[in-house]
């Protein structure tokens, strides 16, 4: 019991589970109703409250409305009710037609939570229109003496209702002459034949009225009806006949217009007009009229217009022929179109590889296409075939398929690119071809390296170029193409010298333009090689390498080198020459080299200066000095000799060796002393001269400077006393000096006395002048001798003054003597040195009287001087 107690709350669980998805499940789904057409306004349709199993207030709480699909409502919402009603009378006749079923859509939508309940309606057909037939009255014309039994179709009544409201059935007025036989075509419509029960005797009844009924299958039954008027003609009792009731014939395509195609005869026995017989076209498509043409008395059949064999191979044409009395026949023309060979065959590319790589395996497809010839016959049959200097073939699949696949290996290089002509040819009469051109070009791979367009290059460079001068360029093509293609320029690793080829060298890797980093010199390195690696961009990439020589070409840069005589000794060398030598007398030979090469360093020699140019001569290639002619004794002893050493370069350079040479008449020591000449008396001829010029102008600037200050003093000193000497008072002012030297203050605008010492040593070649302190003299200061006048305290003050201005200016002229002097002066010049210098002391002790003995005292004066 407990087992059966906890099993039903699951049931009902998986019961609520299925009920909530089937409702939800129908609300997804459609809801359908049906309707009949033609109800009034306001007819119900359904409630949907019901069918939503919603309360009606929630419809109008949830704004509930109906949206309908069509351009017309034909329904409408009542949310009070829940009810659909028709809003317009509906006509399913216009609404759907023939269609059937006939539905209308429109959907319920509510709100709070959004719902959409999809509807349909079926409109169901009524009954409610009749059978029509287009006319009211149909004439029909027979002739008399039919045959019994006759059948003469009846036109189609129209109904616009559908099912069983359609058309049901036809009927006839019961009659001797004619029944009623109603048939049914494939698609269930029917239509009704007219049956000749007796013959027709137009004596006894020209004209019969017969009332045709055609009746629908609704309730209630709605018919229409429309009469039929026969009217019987006068007897025409024999039909026309053909000769043959099939014709044969064949026809070449593509013949010109009014060709004969055939000729159909009829005859008739009657006599008279039911005897004329005309010829016309059957039931025949408008293709056959297009293209034939039927002559309606003679009845010949001729071309109309173009008749083509691959359109269509054969036609069909009934003819009928009609006698005067109405009566008529058929027979039918069958005419086979023979064809010619008037299509050339059509090549269709189905797939095409436009781009091969060139590298690819043989038998490698390249393209699919087909051969279609709309000929028949041997006129249809192709052969394809294409040039024979291609690496490719042609290999047959489906039928009227080929492929054209690769045969030879492919090189891009040598042909990038195949135009492949397909040759397709027909068998016919006669033979049409046609040609399809295909372009197949091959990609590139990387299988070609760089090539350099030469083995190896050589370049030249003048030494002492520029920095990032361009000496030369390499270059290499690479035959294939974009990226692999793409050629980079690099340099090997490797030394110029000490140094690596990135320092001197550099390759530009785009255009393999070579420039020189810096300058080189022809004298270190005279050529040196290159490794230059050319790479292509591929993958793997391909490279090549060349060898460059770079030649340094000398330029006349080297001046010639003195080797003999030494040029750069401190002693200079010297040469004897005896006297008694003879004109040719080898005195020295003068030994240069160049570091320049070829005619750069051709040296040639020539005596530039000589104490006696024609005493000696220089060998002009050998350098050597010999003796032009005999010594004589006016010949000086000493000869100086200035040989010019000129190289051949462009422009020439050139330097000059001095040789001393001593005439003697032998080789004793007293001859050797002369070697002592000094070196630097030649050299110090133009340093005197500075000197001396630099000592006059001090000296004179000095006496200028003493004048001019004295002057101005000796004004100053004037003019105050004359401002203090009192005018009420008849005295003057006279100052008493005291005569002894030691107390002596002097009247001139100098306060004291300076001493110059110039020490002047013989040996060394040196001369000092050395600016000594001043020897001032003690003023007196004793008051009772000024007396406590104010004008002594005034000319003391003054005095002070001057002396600290003269101490200023005397410094600053003895450094600038001193800087001027402290140079080597030789000692041939130091008397004219002395000289100058005592000048310039007496001249100094004369412009200050009093004070010149003073001057001359303390370290002696002039008089001690060394």
């Amino acid at each position: 019991m407990a087992g059966g107690m906890e099993t039903r709350p699951r049931k009902r669980q998986v019961l609520c589970f299925f009920l909530c998805l089937c409702v939800s499940l129908v609300a997804c789904e459609t809801i359908r109703y049906s309707v009949r057409e033609e109800k009034k306004s306001g007819s119900l349709v359904a409630n949907v409250a019901k069918d939503l199993k919603l309360d009606v207030g929630e419809l109008s709480g949830r704004s509930a409305r109906l949206v309908s699909k069509n351009t017309k409502e034909y329904f409408e919402l009542n949310t009070s009710s829940g009810d659909v009603i028709i809003k317009e009378k509906i006509d399913r006749e216009d609404l759907c037609g023939q269609s059937d079923p006939c539905l209308l859509q429109f959907e319920i939508v509510l709100e709070n939570p959004l719902q959409l309940y999809r509807m349909e309606v079926q409109i169901h057909d009524v009954n409610d229109n009749s059978p029509k037939f287009s006319k009211n009255e149909f004439p029909l014309e027979l002739p008399e003496h039919l045959p019994v039994n006759s059948r003469f179709p009846l036109e189609r009544a129209q109904d616009s209702d559908i099912g069983t409201n359609g058309i049901q059935s036809y009927a006839i007025l019961s009659n001797e002459h004619f029944s009623l036989d109603v048939q049914t075509r494939g698609d269930g419509s029917k239509y009704a034949e007219l049956v000749l029960e007796k013959q027709l005797d137009r004596e006894e009844q020209a004209q019969l009225m017969l009332i045709l009924t055609a009746a629908d299958g609704g309730l209630p039954q709605r018919t229409g009806t429309a009469q039929i008027r026969i009217n019987v003609l006068d007897s025409n009792d024999n039909f026309p006949q053909f000769s043959q009731s099939v014709y044969k014939v064949q026809l070449m395509e593509n013949s010109p217009q009014d060709t004969l195609v055939t000729k159909v005869e009829a005859s008739d026995l009657d006599q008279g007009p039911n005897a004329e017989i005309t010829y016309s076209f059957g039931q025949v498509p408008d293709r056959i009229l297009k293209l034939f043409k039927l002559n309606q008395f003679s009845g010949e059949i001729t071309v109309l217009g173009i008749i083509d064999c691959e359109e269509r191979s054969s036609y069909e044409m009934n003819i009928q022929a009609t006698d005067g009395g109405g009566l008529y026949a058929h027979c039918k023309v069958l005419v086979e179109i023979e064809d010619m060979n008037d299509n050339a065959p059509e090549v269709t590319l189905t797939s095409l590889s436009g781009t091969i790589p060139e590298d690819s395996s043989p038998e490698t497809v390249v393209a699919l296409f087909s051969v279609r010839d709309r000929d028949s016959g041997d006129n249809g049959r192709t052969v394809c075939s294409i040039q024979d200097n291609v690496p490719f073939a042609l290999k047959s699949t489906l039928k009227n398929y080929y492929e054209l696949v690769t045969q030879k290996p492919l090189d891009r290089e040598k042909v990038p690119e195949y135009n492949i002509s397909i040759t397709a040819t027909d068998r016919g009469t006669p033979r049409l071809t046609s040609v399809r051109v295909i372009c197949v070009q091959l990609s590139d791979i990387n299988d070609n390296p760089p090539v350099f367009n030469e083995s190896s290059y050589v370049m030249y460079l003048k030494e002492n170029n520029h920095p990032g001068l361009l000496i030369g360029t390499v270059h290499a093509a690479d035959l294939d193409t974009e990226q692999n293609a793409k050629v980079t320029y690099s340099a090997l690793p490797g030394n110029i010298g000490d140094l690596p080829f990135s320092s001197s060298i550099s390759i530009n890797s785009e255009n393999g333009n070579v420039y020189a980093l810096q300058s080189l010199d022809y004298e270190q390195t005279r050529d040196f090689q290159v490794t230059v690696r050319a790479a292509d961009g591929g993958s793997p990439p391909l490279s090549s390498e060349v060898i460059v020589r770079v030649v340094i070409i000398d330029e006349n840069d080297n001046a010639p080198f003195i080797l003999y005589p030494l040029q750069n000794s401190s002693s200079p060398a010297n040469d004897l020459v005896p006297r008694s030598a003879e004109a040719g007398y080898l005195v020295t030979k003068v030994v240069a080299v160049d570091g320049d090469s070829g005619q750069n360093s051709w040296l040639s020699y020539q005596l530039l200066k000589a104490t006696d140019p024609g005493l000696f001569a220089v060998g002009l290639q050998t350098g050597e000095v010999k003796t032009s002619r005999p010594i004589t004794s006016p010949d000086s002893v000493k000869q100086k000799l200035i040989v010019l050493v000129r190289d051949n370069g462009e422009p020439p350079r050139s330097t000059t060796s001095t040789l001393n040479v001593l005439l003697v008449d032998g080789f004793s020591d007293a001859y050797m002393q002369l070697l002592d000449v000094p070196q630097e008396e030649e050299q110090q001829d133009t340093i005197t001269l500075y000197l001396v010029i630099s000592l006059s102008f001090v000296s004179f600037l000095f006496l200028v400077c003493v004048v001019t200050i004295i002057a101005i003093r000796l004004y100053k000193t004037r003019q105050c006393r004359e401002r203090y000497v009192p005018s009420s008072r008849n005295f003057y002012f006279e100052p008493n000096f005291p005569t002894n030297p030691a107390n002596t203050s002097v009247t001139g605008s100098l306060p004291q006395s300076y001493c110059y010492e110039v020490s002047l040593t013989t040996g060394s070649g040196t001369s000092e002048f050395k600016f000594l302190r001043p020897l001032v003299p003690s003023l007196s200061a004793d008051p009772s001798a000024a007396g406590g006048s104010v004008l002594d305290s005034q000319i003391n003050s003054q005095l002070k003054e001057e002396k600290e201005s003269l101490r200023e200016l005397s410094h600053k002229v003895a450094i600038l003597a001193k800087m001027v002097l402290k140079i080597q002066i030789p000692g041939d010049q130091q008397n004219s040195v002395k000289a100058a210098l005592r000048h310039l002391n007496a001249e100094g002790n004369s412009s200050a009287p009093g004070t010149r003995d003073k001057g001359l005292q303390g370290k002696g004066g002039w008089n001690n001087y060394n």
